[in-house]
């Protein structure tokens, strides 16, 4: 029992790899083959009767793990500075226009077309509203600098504001004021934390020697995840604030407290500490999104329901995503129109839901269409884009400036 688990999980990791590197190389979307493996791999195995019965718990684990990698991963490749605020308030007003415009079509076209509540009709467009990071992220890999950190802001941000507003909602059971209070109060309690969390991060990081040194690092902000979502907080926020201040260490300037606390070999530990976060955020979101295609039940997918509201869904997504994005003159509007997938954060949303008792009719065929329709939109649209070049390097200075 102990090989064939090692040959499972090893063979599935190997194949999840060569899975990545064929989708970078012929612009395949690498998500869409993933799960169709997953599928295909389920297909393969029922007929001899071996049924993985231990994938029902794990997949929402997994991807919970994948969703803080990703998020940390993509904050420690932000730079913060002066002439990025302006890009930063570009992408929140996208992250939020589009979310909400997303949600107030769907929760009414959900009211109008299925005999459910305004609440939960609500509860079922949030996730549907929601940029995924997990796949928006390396589809931008391509794009020149301003549109590419536009990406990784608005949907790091909108997965956070996906996440605060669902569990806002789910906890409120239909009530407006108490929806208000979790939602502001969760969120003004989530960046205080955050503010106080990642400067500790920052400490530890430069303090820490010896072999193991990042994993007690990592662990660590995935127990403070843990710890915010038991107490309905958004502890995304607090990966994302700690992953921007390791990236931007002049952030701590503020203190000579904390500026003293960066050590000389910082910039050579933050590249290991990357290193090791891409590792992690790769096999996590490998072994999710083949286990989910496992996972799924492929006739729940054949429903004309399902591809109604996939369909509608997909409609709704691209056009108010282009039109918002020529409203705010965004330069890169063509080409950042179809990066706007839904993916990991919509499925753990959904199973949110389910183990809530909700939304049971939703948890299907139309979730996993609208992951890969939206995922396949997005690897299409970057089909034969060439990589953007890099910037010359300017020559050295011989005194950093401050």
């Amino acid at each position: 029992m102990t090989d064939t688990a090692l040959l499972f999980a090893s063979g599935l990791l190997l194949f999840a790899y060569f899975v990545s590197v064929a989708g970078r190389r012929y612009r395949l979307p690498a998500v869409v083959l993933l799960i169709a493996s997953g599928m295909a791999l389920r297909r393969l195995l029922d007929p001899v009767g071996v049924e993985l019965q231990w994938i029902t718990p794990v997949v929402p684990v997994l991807g919970t793990i994948g969703l803080i990698l990703i998020v940390l991963e993509g904050a420690l490749d932000l730079a913060v500075t002066r002439e990025r605020i302006r890009l930063i308030a570009v992408s929140a007003t996208s992250a939020l226009l589009g979310f909400a415009v997303t949600l107030a079509a769907m929760a009414t076209l959900f009211v109008a077309a299925f005999d459910i509540t305004t609440a939960d009709a609500i509860l079922a467009a949030i996730p549907f509203s929601v940029i995924s990071s997990a796949v928006a992220i390396p589809s931008a890999a391509g794009l020149a600098a301003e549109p590419r950190e536009f990406v990784i802001y608005e949907s790091s941000l909108s997965d956070i504001i996906g996440v605060l507003v669902f569990y806002a909602w789910l906890n409120a059971e239909g009530s407006a004021r108490d929806f208000a209070i979790d939602l502001f109060g969760g969120g003004a309690i989530s960046l205080t934390i955050a503010l106080l969390v990642a400067p500790a991060i920052f400490f530890f990081l430069n303090r820490i020697d010896g072999h193991v040194r990042f994993l007690p690092l990592i662990a660590g902000i995935v127990f403070l995840y843990a710890a915010g979502k038991a107490l309905h907080l958004s502890p995304l926020v607090l990966v994302l604030g700690c992953g921007l201040l390791l990236n931007n260490p002049q952030l701590a300037n503020w203190s000579r407290r904390l500026s003293a606390w960066r050590g000389d070999n910082y910039d050579q530990r933050l590249k290991e500490f990357k290193g090791l976060v891409a590792e992690l955020t790769f096999a996590a979101k490998s072994f999710f999104f083949l286990l989910l295609g496992y996972w799924t039940n492929v006739e729940k997918m054949a429903s004309w329901t399902a591809w109604a509201v996939a369909a509608t869904v997909f409609v709704v997504v691209f056009a108010s995503r282009a039109l918002i994005l020529r409203v705010l003159r965004q330069p890169d509007a063509a080409a950042l129109t179809w990066i706007a997938p839904r993916g990991l954060i919509t499925v753990l949303l959904f199973i949110a839901a389910a183990d809530a008792g909700k939304l049971h009719e939703f948890s299907g065929g139309s979730v996993m269409l609208v992951v890969l329709a939206t995922s396949a939109a997005t690897a299409l649209s970057r089909w034969g884009a060439k990589p953007a070049a890099l910037p010359v390097a300017e020559p050295a200075l011989s005194k950093p400036p401050d």
